[in-house]
Parts: structure tokens; sequence; C-alpha cells
């Protein structure tokens, strides 16, 4: 059963080879646009919630992985932050996909073959995208669920 949730996906640790992580202030920013326009929607962040997951055993972090693909499979909507190739974004995407889940992906890899199979909506850019939700494009979403 879909829940009234959005959940931004998004690259964490990227190519890093390491447990640093790509910068996620992108994360409070879409947090921020999405409330505006998604009144009465739970808008969760995998990052805001587990802030150290990079450094998580792999017990740890396997039970929080399959926590959040059970999560997206169960959500309204999956907004993924890709700037670059992101592997766990990649599987969230396709779990949403297979489960009936629009994706929206906010990256310039528009031509990816994994982002054009798996994208309801794809933007170049957080600009673009909140650019379509002034337009009134937040209504895309009860029209297509």
């Amino acid at each position: 059963m879909k829940r009234k949730l959005i959940f931004i996906g998004g690259i964490i640790q990227g190519s890093a080879r390491d447990t640093s992580l790509y910068p996620q202030n992108y994360r409070d920013y879409l947090k921020e646009l999405l409330e505006k326009y998604f009144e009465g929607y739970e808008i969760y962040d995998p990052v805001s919630n587990h802030p150290e997951c990079a450094s998580y055993s792999d017990e740890e972090a396997k039970k929080t992985f399959l926590y959040h693909i059970d999560l997206v499979k169960h959500s309204s909507l999956l907004v993924a932050f890709i700037p670059e190739a992101s592997m766990g974004t990649a599987i969230e995407m396709w779990e949403a996909y297979k489960s009936n889940v629009p994706v929206w992906s906010i990256t310039p890899m528009k031509h990816n073959w994994v982002v054009r199979i798996t994208s309801s909506k794809i933007f170049e850019d957080i600009k673009e995208l909140e650019a379509f939700l002034k337009a009134g494009g937040y209504k895309w979403i009860e029209k297509n669920l």
C-alpha cells in the first residue's frame, strides 16, 4: 500500500573510496521545496535519519538499506538527486520503478539508460524541478498515482 510519503534519494558516497560523503546540502533544500508543495505528505530523507550511515557495520548498513528500499517501494514518489552515478540511488530507482512508484530524477545524465527507463520525469537540476513545481507540476502526483 502506498503511503503519502516522498522519499528523497540521491548520491551519498558516489565513487568515494573511503567513508567520505558527497556534499549533502542538496537534501535540506529539496526537503524544504517538497514540503512547500506537497502538503500532507511526509518527506523522508534517509541521511537526516542516518547521518553516520557511511560508517555503519555491514549488518547495520544492510538493515538500513533494506528498510529504505521497503520505504521506497511503498512511497508515493521517489525524488532522486544524481549529479553523477550513484549505486544505491540506482537500486532505489529500480525498486520504485518495479513497484510503480513514480521517479523524478534530478540529473545532467538524461541520456543514461537507467535514468531514462526508470524515471517518470527528468530534471536537469533542482532549479528546473522548482520551476516545474511553481508552474503547478506538484499536481502531477495526484493525477498519476
